[in-house]
């Protein structure tokens, strides 16, 4: 899903938090649950929509949210350290 979006797509409004500010808070700085990724980028810490769809209550609903990105970068991770 990650390869369809920008790195400059923005996934939490509220703070301008981009996809490839969650990346790095995930690979560089080992967040590895939406609680660090809200502490890390500040994503998600204000209007909440952007964590995930079941909390998305906006008008205009998100393409992307932040546990989707934490779970496809964390599979990726488990893959790489299965097989590497």
């Amino acid at each position: 899903m990650l390869e369809n979006f920008q790195k400059d797509y923005e996934v939490c409004n509220c703070k301008k938090v981009t996809i490839a500010e969650i990346e790095k808070a995930i690979n560089t700085k080992a967040a590895t649950s939406l609680r660090d990724i809200q502490d890390i980028t500040g994503a998600g810490t204000e209007c909440r929509h952007c964590i995930f769809v079941e909390g998305d209550f906006g008008k205009i609903k998100k393409k992307i949210y932040c546990k989707d990105i934490l779970k496809e970068i964390s599979e990726i991770k488990d893959k790489e350290s299965v097989h590497g």
